[in-house]
C-alpha cells in the first residue's frame, strides 16, 4: 500500500510525467511485491522559484530532478529498499529519461494502523 508524493519543476508535457508515473508503479511492483491496481501517486509540479535541489552528498543534480517520497507499511527489508532505490533510478533512465543522478527518494515507514484506504475504517489494524 505505497503512497507517493512526487514533487518536480513545471514545464514537462503529460507523456513525460505519465512516464514517471508508470515506471514507479512498475519499480514497487518488481522490487516490494506491490499488488496489481495498488496505484496511489501524485505529482506536484513547482515553479523554479519554489523548487530546490542542491548537490550535496557528492552528487550533482540537475534541474531535471525529481524528489520522491514514498510512504510504505513498516515492513520492508533494507534489501528490499535498495532494489527499489535501484530499480527507480534505471526505469526512470529508460523512460523518461531521467539521469540517476536527478533521481531522489526518500522512503517513510508508517505502522498499519496509520492506514485507512477508504470507508473510514482501518483496514490493516
Amino acid at each position: 500500500m505505497p503512497l507517493l508524493h512526487i514533487s518536480m519543476r513545471a514545464g514537462k508535457p503529460d507523456v513525460y510525467r505519465q512516464a514517471i508515473l508508470d515506471s514507479l508503479y512498475r519499480a514497487m511492483r518488481e522490487a516490494l511485491n506491490v499488488p496489481e491496481g495498488d496505484e496511489f501517486m501524485t505529482i506536484s509540479e513547482l515553479a523554479p522559484a519554489n523548487f530546490r535541489c542542491g548537490n550535496a552528498y557528492g552528487v550533482n543534480r540537475s534541474e531535471d530532478a525529481v524528489l520522491i517520497q514514498i510512504t510504505v507499511f513498516a515492513s520492508r527489508t533494507p534489501a528490499q529498499k535498495k532494489a527499489l532505490y535501484r530499480r527507480i533510478a534505471e526505469l526512470l533512465g529508460d523512460n523518461p529519461g531521467i539521469r540517476p543522478e536527478d533521481v531522489f527518494v526518500n522512503v517513510l515507514d508508517a505502522p498499519a494502523e496509520n492506514w485507512s484506504v477508504g470507508h473510514g475504517i482501518a483496514q490493516f489494524a
